[in-house]
């Protein structure tokens, strides 16, 4: 297989490592491709670091990675609202690390229901009532409803954390809205940007 195939694409988290550590052969498997002149790149629809910080991880890990081999699902989310809602007012349900990429992609955050026109769903271990109020109502007005993915649980070391999938549940419930897209893995949103990234035919 190793010798069929030009690009190869590993999702990271449970996959290449789990916490702080590489999982058995992972280095070794990504290593050998490398030597072999095969394109390797990696994608996470964990939102909560930058492509930047996945790749010092990868790196600090003994896998040197510029952040340009990185995707994850929050880089997904601003390419789709730039081509979709360039000027929207966003109300994102996540970590800092997602309002810093929207922020730095030019775009407005607010709190104020009447002039949210996204509400984001989103990984959120800072999650607090007050979200999912400002959520709830920004729905109820008529914003649109996105994820950046939609996991039901991150693994970590000794079990998992619940992912966006409770984020989406809690707001679907309530107010009776489904969520419009989901940009990360297995969307086609994410396998556009990957391809992309590559830079070799499907089929290859």
């Amino acid at each position: 297989m190793m010798k069929t195939y030009d690009a190869y694409i590993f999702d990271l988290d449970g996959t290449v490592y789990l916490g702080d550590a590489l999982l058995p052969t992972a280095g070794e498997t990504i290593t050998r491709l490398r030597q072999m002149g095969k394109r390797t790149v990696f994608l996470s629809n964990n939102p909560t670091r930058t492509r930047e910080e996945y790749a010092a991880k990868l790196t600090r890990l003994g896998l040197p990675t510029p952040p340009e081999d990185v995707i994850n699902s929050s880089y997904v989310m601003v390419d789709f609202l730039c081509r979709r809602h360039p000027k929207a007012r966003l109300f994102p349900i996540g970590e800092a690390s997602l309002e810093n990429e929207l922020r730095r992609a030019g775009f407005v955050l607010t709190d104020n229901a009447n002039e949210i026109d996204v509400v984001i769903a989103s990984f959120d271990r800072t999650l607090v009532y007050h979200k999912l109020q400002v959520g709830f109502d920004a729905l109820r007005c008529g914003a649109h409803f996105y994820a950046t993915n939609a996991d039901k649980y991150c693994p970590v070391p000794g079990g998992g954390e619940p992912d966006a999938a409770a984020i989406i549940a809690a707001l679907e419930a309530t107010t009776d809205r489904k969520v419009e897209a989901v940009v990360g893995k297995p969307s086609r949103y994410m396998a556009e940007a990957i391809l992309g990234l590559v830079g070799v035919p499907p089929e290859r």
